[in-house]
């Protein structure tokens, strides 16, 4: 049998993501979908894909709080 781990999360190379290991940027913190558990694995992705960029971007983000 093959020891390649079938499960999980891994980047376009094959490497396994931790989720653990992720930094969560402040715009994601401030987004309404965060901790929300129907966006985890999109948001996962998205920071796991931009870990290494200087400026985070997500095209996805909602404020969690409206300026009246």
């Amino acid at each position: 049998m093959d020891n390649e781990k079938t499960s999980g999360f891994f980047m376009d190379d094959g490497t396994e993501i931790n989720p653990d290991l992720i930094v969560k940027p402040g715009l994601c913190v401030s987004c309404k979908k965060d901790d929300d558990p129907n966006e985890e694995i999109l948001c996962l992705l998205t920071r796991a894909d931009q870990q290494n960029e200087k400026e985070f971007r997500c095209d996805a983000y909602e404020p969690k709080w409206s300026k009246r």
